[in-house]
């Protein structure tokens, strides 16, 4: 039995399943040379055409050179970009690319210069060049695919696998197309110098150049060229195939020169076989041999509707527009009708929506028929079942159930009768009855499994980085937790017995401080209830001692000028006086004698007064409850309040006789007396110099305060009215130096007490409206003045009368600013 190779050499060739014999209509571009068209003054080249992304090395403005590189990348199916021709670079922006969707790409725009200057390229011979060298030098120049399909060159030329068949693709099935047979009747020894190269790489035990047979000027060039590589003819082989579409697909040819069949999911590299273009060939020595890079191919410009169909050399970015102009195509037919413009054949290209985009790198041909020459578009029909699809794919896959399930986009269900076998050649829609157009069915389910598959890539790289990121966030806790563990542990064995000793007389300092803090406040506590009982029981004192004046001092108004006149002498300064605060507590124990003894004719003011005294016992006794910090705040709105009360008191008695005025000025002394010794005893503190001082100067205050009121008779209302500016003097001076001797600020809670003073001292003054009413007489025994006239008594009355009314009339105006508040 002949082995595989030996039945190539035979020339034995293989059955392929389906495909069609389409019109070839290849003698419209064939019979001419290849041309070259004038340079075209700006040229787009897309970024990137083939493989990964790759970055910019150029910017606007730039000046670059035909063949000089404008991308850098290092991925695996990177290649990079070359500048087509010399010129100036004017953009780098989106524009629409050459694709049967137009969606715009990235695109680099040169103004030619005209000038056509080439860098500077680097020959080379194999001998002088490693493998490495050569792939690297292939992929640097850009090589892609020129057949159509435009995969990258050099991994091609690198497998991972042993290679023992080479097959050179020279076939060339569909209609109209002729660029790789004109290539390899003008060009048949380059491309002979580049299956050299791939030999040189592959080192495969046989080469087939495989030609169709309608194809025979190229096949002999073929032959000719061959013969002048001598080495290289003992292996190659140039094998002449059936015409038949699509015997230049690469499984099809593939089976047909071998035999074997490509299983899905497999590549020809992993079975020992690797396909070539000739177009490819030509392209890999003029970039191994000549150092030039991939920038011009040979493009067919073919069709009725063109006046000079051909094949010509187009640089990489060549305006479609331009080689249209160039070869006096019209954009309208005879019918005044847009013309079709298809890039690739008849069956496998697709039509451009917009003209004004690039040739590619695989833009093998540029298509303009005639109305008379392509069928119009017409309505798709139902499908029939006849299944002639099925009979002419081959792929041997099931067309009707591939469109059914990508109409209803069951792509899942559609990938599962092996769609991605299927090469879009066109056999079926050439078929079909119904004019169905099923290649485009399928290309879109082919983008929408792309999509998918694209999108779940996405999703699982994106899940493995979190966990990625878990698992260091993890990493990073327990490396910081063994970290402070070993530190724990090196300090706990270096630790000697003195510094423990040291760590345990510090917990017991802060232990003996918390202890300490948390005494005072008991003793507090303690104190507040002292204060309280302490207090009950001075006030008891007071009120017995006062009984006990009463009794002693006879309640006779004549010795009310003797009591006016010692309070006013006490209040003087004296050289001989040795104790003035013994003095004045003299004093005021014979003001509250004479209180006393005014009480029962005055009950209703005594008691008024008798409250108000309570009150600012209570009201003191209170405040010491308070904490510390907040009790010297509340006893300076207690002495506000008393003040407040006295005042309201002097002004309810003005109508009273001269005894309850003297009583009532004893009272107000009394009253801050006993305010200034109960402020004195709820400090609970010792009595320092200073304290001493102020109290004297309460005294002092006190004194004459009560020598202006024995001077300030009621001869007239406004000896009243400085009485009464007098006595909040003192009693302002008072409430100012206890403040001082406290200096605390004073909270919240004291404005809210003083607030309700000024309530209280407006309700209790407003009944004295009624009582001012009458006319106020002036004490004349006092002064020791005659009595007034009765002349001058009504003056007074009258007097007195409106100024009680403008008193009445301001307290209730503020006594209801202060309710308001």
């Amino acid at each position: 039995m002949l082995t595989l190779l030996e039945q190539i050499d035979k020339g034995t060739l293989w059955h392929s399943p389906g495909g069609i014999h389409p019109p070839q209509l290849k003698t419209l571009s064939n019979t001419q040379a290849v041309r070259q068209l004038p340079l075209a003054a700006q040229y787009r080249v897309p970024l990137p055409q083939v493989g990964d992304c790759a970055r910019l090395t150029v910017k606007v403005g730039e000046q670059v050179l035909k063949g000089q590189m404008l991308t850098d990348g290092e991925g695996f199916m990177y290649l990079p970009v070359h500048a087509p021709t010399s010129g100036q670079i004017i953009s780098i922006e989106q524009h629409a690319s050459n694709h049967a969707s137009g969606l715009p790409c990235l695109t680099c725009t040169i103004a030619a210069d005209g000038q056509d200057t080439a860098a500077v390229f680097l020959p080379a011979t194999l001998t002088e060049l490693s493998n490495q060298q050569v792939i690297e030098k292939i992929k640097q120049a850009g090589i892609a695919g020129m057949g159509g399909a435009t995969f990258p060159s050099h991994i091609k030329l690198n497998p991972a696998s042993e290679i023992d068949l080479v097959i050179i693709n020279g076939v060339e099935c569909e209609p109209y197309i002729t660029s790789d047979d004109v290539l390899m009747r003008e060009y048949a020894t380059d491309i002979i110098k580049g299956i050299e190269v791939i030999d040189y790489l592959l080192k495969p035990q046989r080469i087939i150049i495989a030609i169709e047979d309608n194809k025979s000027q190229a096949a002999a060039a073929m032959k000719t060229a061959l013969a002048g590589f001598e080495s290289l003819a003992k292996m190659t082989r140039i094998t002449i195939i059936p015409t038949k579409y699509p015997s230049g697909g690469e499984k099809q040819l593939i089976q047909i020169v071998t035999g074997k069949e490509i299983h899905t999911g497999s590549i020809p590299a992993q079975q020992g076989i690797v396909v070539h273009n000739v177009g490819t060939a030509f392209a890999i020595q003029d970039a191994v041999l000549n150092g030039k890079p991939l920038i011009e191919r040979l493009v067919t410009i073919t069709g009725n509707q063109v006046s000079q169909p051909g094949n010509y050399w187009l640089p990489i970015g060549t305006p479609i527009t331009h080689a249209l102009k160039q070869t006096q195509t019209p954009v309208k037919d005879t019918n005044n009708i847009s013309a079709k413009v298809i890039i690739g054949g008849p069956m496998m290209g697709y039509a451009l929506p917009n003209t004004d985009v690039p040739v590619l790198k695989g833009t093998n041909c540029i298509l303009v028929p005639s109305s008379d020459e392509i069928a119009p578009d017409v309505d798709e029909k139902a499908c029939i079942r006849c299944g002639e699809c099925a009979v002419v794919c081959p792929a041997l896959l099931l067309p009707q159930q591939l469109f059914w399930h990508a109409k209803a986009q069951e792509y899942d269900k559609a990938a599962s009768f092996n769609l991605k076998d299927c090469i879009e050649c066109g056999c079926c829609s050439y078929v079909c009855p119904s004019d169905i157009p099923l290649v485009e069915y399928y290309r879109i389910a082919k983008s929408a499994l792309k999509n998918e598959a694209e999108e779940k890539f996405q999703a699982e790289q994106a899940k493995i980085r979190f966990e990625a990121r878990l698992q260091r966030l993890e990493d990073e806790k327990r490396a910081r937790e063994e970290k402070s563990r070993l530190a724990a542990e090196k300090r706990k064995a270096g630790m000697d017995s003195s510094k423990k000793d040291a760590v345990a007389e510090a917990m017991a300092r802060i232990a003996a401080k918390k202890q300490a803090t948390a005494t005072p406040a008991a003793e507090t506590n303690n104190n507040s209830a002292t204060t309280d009982k302490s207090a009950a029981v001075k006030a008891a004192i007071a009120r017995a001692k006062a009984k006990k004046l009463a009794s002693a001092v006879p309640a006779d108004a004549n010795d009310t000028p003797v009591t006016t006149s010692t309070v006013t002498t006490s209040s003087e300064p004296s050289n001989t006086a040795t104790d003035k605060k013994s003095q004045i507590a003299a004093a005021v124990a014979r003001a509250k004698a004479k209180k006393l003894a005014a009480t029962s004719a005055t009950d209703d003011v005594s008691a008024s007064v008798q409250a108000a005294n309570e009150q600012v016992v209570s009201e003191v006794t209170e405040v010491t409850s308070e904490a510390v910090d907040d009790r010297k705040a509340k006893i300076a709105a207690a002495v506000a309040r008393a003040k407040a009360k006295k005042l309201a008191a002097t002004a309810a008695t003005s109508a009273t006789d001269d005894i309850s005025a003297s009583v009532q000025v004893a009272n107000e002394q009394v009253v801050s007396e006993q305010v200034v010794s109960e402020v004195t005893e709820v400090t609970s503190e010792p009595i320092d110099d200073r304290k001493a001082k102020i109290a004297a100067a309460v005294a002092r205050a006190k004194a004459k305060k009560l020598a202006a009121t024995a001077a300030t008779s009621a001869t007239d209302v406004i000896s009243a009215s400085v009485q009464a500016t007098n006595e909040q003097a003192a009693n302002e001076q008072v409430i100012s130096e206890v403040t001082e001797v406290k200096s605390e600020p004073v909270d919240d809670k004291k404005a809210k007490i003083a607030a309700a003073v000024a309530k209280a001292k407006a309700k209790k003054l407003a009944p004295k409206h009624d009582a001012e009413n009458e006319t106020v007489s002036a004490p004349a025994k006092l002064k020791e003045e005659p009595a007034p006239t009765e002349a001058t008594d009504d003056k007074k009355a009258r007097i007195a009368a409106a100024v009680a009314k403008a008193k009445a009339k301001k307290l209730e105006n503020q006594r209801k600013l202060s309710e308001k508040e």
